[in-house]
């Protein structure tokens, strides 16, 4: 709250505001409220900030329904139509007495509902509601604070300073220096007297800190003491959003036909089950093989969606054309645009001999929604549109069935469950589009990609055996771009060295390598050598995001 840090970062604080927010509309606004009618709703109002999400997350996990949309997109129209129980304003970047600093509307204070605002939203709060905000004066607060208790008892806070004080994260340059008219202080910081404020009488609510994250570590107690307080009865469960998505998209699609790009990951698996579910014949599946999967990984998707759900499926083995485009090419930009335009084009080439399609099916994600129609110029920048096959819609003049668009990445995970996937494929690594191309520096060639899908075999049954695969976000073996020289028996090798990866995160937003054990190392690194031709040499890659990525390209 004005301004933010990234949480955990450094960046300076800015003399002066971003550019004023604005939203690309080639997309589906966000304004457009995701229709949940038959639960209670929150509605949680964005002003930029970049953990946004972690407070939809915090919330899902109460089996709350909520959406969020950026603070430009709701105004008092919006509010009478999505009609929400309670609202969060979030963080932002954004100092309240900026000329044009984001608002929210006015009423959101009249709706007679709880309002929590958390970072610049205690700040929005107190300046709308009559409070005073100020910057600078060395009362900046970045990382871990500890706030103590002040006033009388609050039931938002049931459950906290049970040890005196509480761990939080602070994240801001301006502080409220004067409470509005009927808020009370019930925690303070060193530099932040009004580090917890409410309005019980009004069930108004403000921080200065992050709840979200997990550096505020009673913050989800927080969360649920504030839904309690709404009356929400945590009816959002994974059974009801099935029966609501199937029967929206047998509205959606009626008669027609649908094609679903499949590309064996959870998010377009768990969409083609639900889908198939929702209208059977009506839908095929393309699964375009590009040469670059795991071992036996095609065989296993081909296999579970033929024989176990006998959903209609064109197997596109492209396998050579995509190695033979990739012969020499050594940039990581290079190879992730000659794969994805590769890919658009075996898919349309594939897709346009399905005879009626009019629906075209993508497991996009909530947060994919949310990125592609983020503010401008602040931390909460557009990161990736959210169309998987980009272009491809507006193209071949088809409609986008999205059913997955309201889930985050472990919502999709509990739907697969509920539509009776297998826990082992459910419960999967993520793997990348371009597949082990990114796991190849350098040229790719035949030989050195055979290498790296039996080394990584092993490594994940070396994993499995050791049942540390669930608490693992992604592993997996990088066949680097150097041969070492090794002895085998009595002989001189010169084989290439593997780079193991192995990160915990939540979101993939940051990671933290994975603390394996020295004699697991050892042991995966000897079984790796004896039993993959071609490797002499094994390291284990421990560097963190940032200032790593996951992937290696």
């Amino acid at each position: 709250g004005g301004p933010e840090r990234p949480v955990g970062g450094s960046a300076p604080r800015r003399a002066q505001p971003p550019p004023l927010p604005s939203c690309d509309s080639s997309r589906r606004a966000l304004g457009e409220a995701m229709t949940q009618p038959h639960h209670d709703r929150l509605l949680i109002i964005d002003f930029g900030s970049q953990v946004t999400q972690l407070i939809a997350r915090r919330l899902r996990e109460l089996r709350v329904y909520c959406e969020i949309h950026p603070y430009n997109k709701v105004d008092d129209a919006f509010l009478a139509a999505f009609a929400p129980k309670a609202v969060i304003l979030s963080g932002g970047p954004a100092s309240v007495y900026w000329e044009g600093a984001p608002m929210p509307p006015a009423g959101v204070f009249t709706l007679g509902v709880p309002v929590l605002g958390i970072c610049y939203g205690q700040q929005v709060m107190m300046h709308c509601l009559g409070g005073h905000v100020e910057g600078g004066h060395g009362t900046a607060e970045f990382g871990k604070a500890f706030v103590t208790p002040a006033g009388g008892a609050l039931p938002l806070l049931d459950g906290w300073f049970e040890a005196g004080t509480e761990q939080v994260w602070m994240s801001h340059g301006d502080h409220v220096s004067r409470l509005a008219p009927g808020f009370a202080v019930y925690g303070t910081s060193p530099n932040a007297p009004f580090a917890i404020t409410a309005d019980p009488a009004r069930r108004f609510f403000a921080v200065q800190f992050h709840p979200e994250v997990h550096h505020t570590p009673k913050g989800a107690k927080l969360y649920e003491n504030f839904v309690r307080l709404a009356g929400f009865t945590g009816d959002w469960t994974m059974g009801a959003y099935r029966e609501d998505a199937i029967a929206k998209i047998r509205a959606q699609v009626g008669d027609g036909h649908v094609i679903c790009g499949l590309s064996g990951g959870v998010d377009s698996s768990v969409a083609a089950v639900l889908i198939h579910e929702a209208i059977g014949d009506q839908l095929t599946c393309v699964f375009v093989d590009h040469g670059l999967l795991r071992l036996n990984e095609a065989e296993q998707v081909v296999a579970m969606f033929r024989d176990t759900y006998n959903i209609p499926l064109i197997h596109a083995d492209e396998s050579a054309l995509f190695l033979g485009a990739l012969e020499g090419v050594s940039d990581p930009e290079v190879k992730r645009k000659t794969i994805g335009k590769l890919f658009i084009d075996v898919f349309q080439k594939y897709a346009s001999g399905i005879e009626g399609a009019q629906f075209l099916a993508q497991g996009t994600l909530y947060p994919d929604v949310i990125e592609s129609v983020s503010f401008s110029g602040g931390p909460s920048v557009t990161i990736k549109s959210h169309h998987n096959v980009g272009g491809l819609p507006e193209k071949m003049g088809l409609k986008l069935v999205e059913p997955l668009r309201e889930l985050f990445k472990d919502e999709v995970r509990a739907l697969g469950r509920e539509l009776g996937l297998p826990a082992s494929f459910i419960g999967r690594h993520p793997f990348p589009g371009p597949g082990l191309a990114i796991r190849c520096p350098g040229e790719i060639t035949t030989e050195k990609l055979e290498i790296l899908r039996r080394a990584d075999a092993v490594y994940i049954d070396q994993i499995r055996k050791h049942g540390l695969y669930d608490e693992i976000w992604q592993a997996f073996a990088a066949i680097l771009p150097m041969r070492t020289v090794g002895v085998m028996g009595d002989g001189r090798t010169y084989d290439y060295a593997l780079a193991l990866r192995a990160v915990t995160s939540v979101d993939g937003m940051t990671a933290d390598y994975y603390p394996f054990t020295h004699d697991f190392l050892g042991e995966t690194a000897t079984r790796i050598i004896n039993e993959v031709k071609g490797v002499n040499r094994v390291f284990y890659d421990c560097t963190s995001k940032p200032p790593g990525t996951i992937e290696l390209e």
